[in-house]
């Protein structure tokens, strides 16, 4: 749990006030500027000797050295957030629809929240994730600045999440503690067939668009236009990640080896 200073901070990062209500409101409003601010970066991945923390750890990386991360831990450290407020949170688990099939159980992590007796889907943590929370239970096609979403019909449990009619994930409805995605982040952090070992990347959604740094290639989409620029240099690459996502790096992550036929995450 995060104490009243850690919550303070955490306010005071993602340029939010400290809610009077709990509310949906206060909710969207929490997980539109979450988006806004915390990149989705897989840095720390191949940079040698650096853990992925689940926990209360992930609190210093995001706040205190402006870091991002994936869903392992900006979706948790969303729901300590949250539930510090107040909010009454609880971690789902989901499989990732990719190019070659579902991916496996505990792939993606998270979070619903209920607030007076409704449950929304909330995902900071994703390449393609709302800005808002999505309600729950519903088959009604839900807008969001970032598409249009909609949930499939529920099989045993499970139920397919869809952004302007693709499949992203596949959800499991049952409640989850953060122990129970210890083996699956080791495989994504060892694996060279795990896709964020293929990839250096930092994409960050704008008002605008979406920018994005994927090794050395620096993609910006900006009402509706597209730009691609190779960067030169490491003193460039540096720069880019300080100019558009905020971060100070003491070094660059280790070029990646990607397995022949791999295609990696799509962040762009």
């Amino acid at each position: 749990m995060l104490d009243d200073v850690q919550v303070s901070a955490y306010l005071t990062h993602i340029g939010a006030a400290r809610p009077v209500l709990l509310d949906l409101a206060t909710l969207s409003d929490l997980t539109e500027r979450h988006v806004l601010t915390v990149p989705f970066e897989n840095l720390d991945y191949h940079i040698d000797g650096r853990e992925i923390f689940m926990d209360e750890r992930i609190f210093e990386k995001i706040v205190h050295q402006g870091r991002g991360g994936a869903c392992y831990e900006v979706n948790p450290s969303f729901g300590m957030l949250l539930t510090a407020l107040g909010f009454q949170v609880e971690i789902l688990s989901a499989r990732v629809h990719r190019p070659g099939g579902l991916g496996a159980p505990l792939g993606h992590l998270m979070l619903r929240v209920t607030i007076d007796g409704s449950a929304y889907l909330v995902d900071v943590g994703f390449r393609r994730n709302p800005w808002r929370p999505l309600v729950l239970g519903t088959h009604v096609p839900q807008y969001d600045p970032q598409g249009v979403y909609s949930f499939g019909q529920e099989h045993r449990g499970e139920f397919d999440l869809f952004m302007d009619g693709e499949p992203m994930y596949r959800v499991d409805g049952r409640p989850r503690e953060l122990a129970e995605f210890r083996p699956s982040l080791w495989w994504f952090r060892t694996s060279p067939d795990s896709p964020f070992m293929q990839d250096v990347f930092c994409s960050l959604p704008t008002v605008e668009g979406r920018v994005t740094l994927k090794g050395r290639t620096l993609t910006k989409r900006v009402n509706g236009g597209f730009s691609e620029e190779l960067l030169a240099d490491d003193s460039e690459v540096f720069d880019a990640y300080y100019k558009y996502f905020g971060l100070v790096l003491e070094r660059l992550p280790d070029e990646p080896v990607r397995p022949e036929g791999s295609t990696g995450i799509a962040v762009a």
